[in-house]
């Protein structure tokens, strides 16, 4: 498998909790833990001596009935809950869960978590892994958390010693390096009723372009375009982005193409709590990928690890057999087709900087310790009151060694209403991975070029 070499020479990160301090780079001893009592992406590679099983590699060999066309079949498909966690026992099992998790069961009567045997599937390639080791004692905050010194490539901070590296190792995780994907997205009434948009998404990493070159738009984390192909009415509609790494000196580049108006335009409103595409107020910019772009607007605690309930292995949502009718319900998705495990998590509390402004005043986020995606983000508005809880679905694209989302579903506990993105199972070609392009397939005037009604 092709991988990433030299990302960047210097230059990624934001938010400067530790003013005037050097943060990052552990000692050789720390470091010697990666591989032995640590797994090479920093998670403790030994169970807890009764749910939660030792990590053994994660799941490298595609299941009996995968046919490598980017339509994962599930590798359990025998297994059973173990027990069910909803109103009548939240009570039992709340240390492990978070706030968002229990208001969702409080706050409907058919809400619920199906508790599954917990698998550790997580795995990367083998080279992100090695990588991931060496950055362990070289790489550090610079630029007042605004860069990484010393970055290649992979995971930064396998032992994070604060909440921005460990939000960083979120934003920054290998996700296949060029990537296609066709998923839909739906944002349903209170009563359930909903349409869905459909989006083609392209995701390639500056170094993965045909035409890279060293040093070239070294600021580049990668780039990334998003078309809308239906309804009729928003389709050829298309949002490119540059996604810069540190983005307090460059903030993030990014363009859309109005298919109406046969117009590309500036779009600096695609940052921070600006509207989400065509999310009808939904969810912010910075909620897609369940968080991403700059943290620069929050302080970062590491408040610590802990057990958690959390959506993994998630293979029955992305069931080619199910309509999204059959997803799709009032109030949440289908609980009956989720599944949940009991996994590690780091848990990062972001509060918004005096005077900063974002929608969201607080966001809890837990990070599962295998992969380093953020899995459960619990909202909170700026009186402080819990207002969103999204969830993260994840799977492991076991043929790709990509650790991703089935799907992210975020909740308004206000209003009654939610969002889901990712759907694929009405999709044609959900995902494919090693998808080749050219650093002019990203510019805006390949943009206009493209652009059709």
């Amino acid at each position: 498998m092709k991988l990433n070499k030299k990302l960047l020479a210097t230059g990624i990160l934001s938010a400067s909790l530790f003013a005037g301090n050097a943060f990052g780079a552990v000692s050789a001893e720390e470091a010697a833990k990666l591989g032995d009592s640590l797994t090479p992406m920093g998670a403790e590679k030994a169970g807890n001596g009764d749910e939660i099983p030792a990590w053994d590699g994660g799941l490298t060999t595609p299941p009996a009935g995968y046919k490598g066309d980017g339509i994962y079949v599930n590798p359990f498909p025998d297994e059973q809950p173990l027990f069910t966690i909803d109103q009548s026992n939240v009570d039992q099992y709340s240390d492990n869960l978070s706030p968002g998790q229990v208001a969702m069961i409080e706050r409907y009567d058919d809400y619920k978590l199906p508790v599954y045997p917990t698998h550790r599937t997580a795995a990367y390639p083998d080279e992100v892994m090695e990588e991931t080791v060496e950055n362990a004692s070289t790489v550090e905050l610079i630029k007042d958390g605004n860069g990484l010194g010393n970055y290649q490539n992979a995971t930064p901070f396998p032992i994070p010693q604060n909440g921005l590296e460990a939000i960083w190792n979120h934003i920054t995780r290998y996700r296949g390096g060029s990537v296609q994907r066709n998923v839909g997205q739906v944002t349903p009434t209170e009563s359930g009723a909903y349409s869905v948009v459909k989006f083609q998404d392209e995701l390639t990493w500056r170094t993965y372009l045909r035409d890279y070159e060293p040093g070239e738009d070294a600021n580049v984390l990668f780039y990334f375009k998003q078309a809308i192909t239906a309804p009729a009415r928003l389709a050829g509609n298309v949002l490119l982005v540059h996604e810069t790494i540190d983005q307090v000196a460059e903030p993030r580049r990014a363009w859309v193409y109005n298919a109406g108006q046969r117009r590309v335009r500036r779009a600096p409103q695609v940052a921070y709590d600006g509207p989400g595409t065509a999310a009808d107020g939904m969810r912010t910019s910075d909620n897609f990928d369940m968080f991403n772009g700059a943290p620069d607007r929050y302080n970062w605690e590491l408040v610590g690890k802990k057990e958690m309930y959390i959506p993994y292995n998630s293979y029955k949502l992305v069931d080619r057999d199910l309509s999204y009718d059959e997803i799709i319900k009032a109030g949440h998705i289908n609980q009956d087709l989720t599944r949940y495990e009991l996994h590690r998590v780091w848990h990062v509390r972001a509060t918004l900087k005096d005077g900063e402004r974002h929608i969201y005043g607080q966001r809890d986020f837990y990070i599962d310790e295998d992969s380093w995606q953020a899995t459960v983000i619990d909202h909170y508005d700026g009186r402080g009151e819990l207002w969103r809880v999204a969830e993260a679905h994840s799977m492991q694209f076991y043929d790709q060694n990509v650790p991703w989302y089935a799907i992210e579903t975020l909740y308004d506990l206000l209003s009654g209403r939610y969002l889901v993105l990712g759907l694929t199972n009405e999709e044609s070609n959900p995902y494919t991975f090693g998808v080749e392009r050219s650093s002019r397939e990203y510019t805006p005037a390949a943009l206009r070029r493209a652009g059709t009604r």
